[in-house]
């Protein structure tokens, strides 16, 4: 499955912490993310993550890969309390996984649940739909 991994810069460290509890389920994946998000994962956990570019482009290239139903599940570690600038990309990429049935935690209990269904293989109905 195709997942991304996005966070804010306050929800980092919380992103690199949850790759390496579940290093062993994302490892059989196809790893996206933005740009430091993707170095951070990479240095801390040692997964094949392709990176996109960082910050607001690389949520950009995401969305477009979630409009274009190209992936299957996406992570997105936000920070609720500091005021983004670019909020209206980060619908649209929700709009994106709306429109495409993608699942779409932002924070860490809901991610939780995702990628311990993903580990289950409640998320097969996503091949199954065929993308």
């Amino acid at each position: 499955m195709n997942i991304a991994l996005i966070a804010h810069d306050k929800k980092k460290e919380l992103m690199a912490s949850f790759c390496i509890a579940y290093r062993s389920i994302l490892k059989n994946h196809n790893l996206f993310a933005t740009g430091t998000t993707g170095a951070i994962i990479i240095e801390a956990t040692g997964l094949n993550v392709h990176r996109f570019s960082p910050g607001l482009m690389g949520e950009q290239q995401i969305s477009a890969r979630a409009a274009y139903n190209e992936l299957d599940l996406v992570l997105f570690f936000r920070d609720p309390v500091t005021a983004q600038s670019h909020e209206p990309d980060i619908n649209s990429l929700l709009r994106a996984c709306d429109i495409n049935n993608i699942p779409f935690a932002t924070n860490l209990g809901t991610a939780e649940m995702l990628i311990r269904g993903l580990e289950r293989g409640d998320l097969g109905w996503r091949e199954i739909i065929g993308k």
